[in-house]
């Protein structure tokens, strides 16, 4: 399974907006330029976040975004659903019926493809992993290992921002 790249983008995106001073607004163009991916795209994914409930959007010359809940009510699987949606990894479409060997009382199964449930049961583990992450397990240490250059640099950034 590949992630399209928008779930990066809103997960870097989450964790500026949950690392920015409450009621700090960021519109889409600073927050492209930052991340250096283009604005139409990551717009759209700033509105699925805000669908979603994970941002607040404030329209108007000095309007932009901010984060709708306290980043320890945020998971990561709430940011890859907002984006990707809630649809399961795989599907299972019984091709095992089509299998010529089979006699016709034989096609009638009664339990799941034993395939589906591995890959059923991955997909909730990959789930169960995001859903127990939190955005403020990241955003709490964010700065740990950087030069208080590159700290002091990005808080003149939100200012400027």
């Amino acid at each position: 399974m590949i992630l399209g790249n928008q779930v990066e983008w809103a997960l870097h995106c989450m964790m500026i907006l949950a690392s920015a001073p409450q009621g700090k607004l960021l519109n889409a163009k600073a927050l492209a330029e930052f991340h250096g991916v283009p604005k139409e795209y990551l717009s759209k994914c700033l509105q699925m976040l805000s669908q979603a409930g994970l941002v607040k959007t404030t329209t108007g010359p000095y309007g932009g975004y901010s984060i709708a809940k306290s980043a320890d009510k945020i998971t990561f699987l709430d940011i890859v659903e907002a984006i990707e949606g809630k649809v399961k990894t795989f599907k299972c479409n019984e091709i095992r019926r089509n299998n010529p060997c089979l006699a016709k009382s034989d096609r009638k199964f009664r339990h799941l493809c034993d395939i589906a449930s591995v890959m059923y049961e991955a997909d909730e583990a990959w789930r169960k992993s995001l859903r127990e992450k939190k955005l403020s397990d990241i955003t709490n240490h964010l700065t740990e290992g950087l030069t208080k250059e590159t700290v002091n640099n990005f808080t003149e950034w939100l200012e400027e921002n």
